[in-house]
């Protein structure tokens, strides 16, 4: 990474003169948010000058925040060169595919970074805890999941795994946020539901999961998210560091002059629609 890239540190302080209220140390998340977006945006030049091939997977409890770390991260980079996969259920098609076989369609070409809003690891999440494959499936995943990932990282390219995690209460919070707030609803799906009821079958597919798949190529890195900023400022710093970019200098272009009007020029005066003002 950019050897001028230093993160910020955030810390949170307890003061217990008779009120017991949290003190924040001076740092301001909009603003540390912003410096590492530029970072990021660094991040992005160095991987398309360099060719270089970056998978980063998300996986973790629902709602521990997985979203809104990823929009953070792509939200002020090219969707060309941060590209989110979020694979939906998959086809009858898919069904009869090698399980891979589909997440290998998604690997990064030369010069990309694709972000797995969940991944191949549905297989030893969901999959195994809804009986949407056998448990012998399940086991088979996870001896052979650590080999595939090798080759990967064997290829050149660089991947990182976070596992986001919430506790009960935090959890819980945030769902029934989601039930009073129109705007959450939609987050708010079937699966998640039974996840919530299901929490310690979850728990132990999750520890099995992370216990047989870290590894010194491809290790997994737990992001604690019960505060979504501080993870978010967190994991990013994290990413940062993790990979080695350097900064790439920018050559602004010459806008030159712009031509001018042409004498024949007409102005066109046909009816067009116009969205009508509705502000104050």
């Amino acid at each position: 990474m950019d050897e001028n890239y230093e993160p910020s540190e955030i810390d949170v302080s307890t003061d217990n003169g008779g009120k017991d209220k949290k003190k924040k140390k001076s740092w301001d998340y909009e603003k540390e948010i912003g410096r590492l977006q530029v970072e990021l945006a660094h991040l992005q030049a160095w991987v398309k000058k360099s060719g270089a091939r970056i998978v980063i997977i998300f996986e973790g409890r629902d709602a521990a925040g997985k979203g809104g770390m990823i929009k953070r991260i792509s939200e002020r980079v090219s969707p060309r060169i941060f590209r989110v996969v979020a694979l939906p259920a998959p086809t009858d098609r898919e069904k009869s595919q090698i399980y891979m076989q589909r997440y290998i369609a998604h690997l990064p070409a030369a010069g990309e970074i694709v972000i797995f809003d969940r991944s191949w690891y549905n297989r030893a999440g969901v999959d195994r805890v809804m009986g949407f494959c056998s448990e012998k499936k399940a086991q088979r995943f996870l001896e052979l999941a650590p080999r595939f990932e090798a080759a990967i990282v064997e290829s050149g390219i660089v991947l990182l795994k976070y596992f986001l995690t919430v506790s009960e209460e935090e959890q819980e919070r945030r769902f029934k946020r989601r039930i009073d707030d129109p705007v959450r609803q939609w987050k708010l799906s079937p699966m998640d539901v039974e996840s919530y009821q299901r929490w310690w079958d979850y728990t132990r597919a999750y520890d099995a999961m992370l216990r047989m798949t870290d590894t010194n190529h491809a290790p997994w890195w737990i992001v604690p998210s019960d505060d979504k900023k501080r993870a978010r400022i967190n994991c990013i710093s994290h990413i940062l560091q993790s990979i080695p970019y350097e900064r790439v200098k920018f050559n602004a272009p010459d806008l030159k002059k712009r031509q001018k009007r042409p004498a024949d020029f007409m102005d066109d005066h046909s009816i067009r629609h116009v969205v009508p003002d509705v502000t104050p």
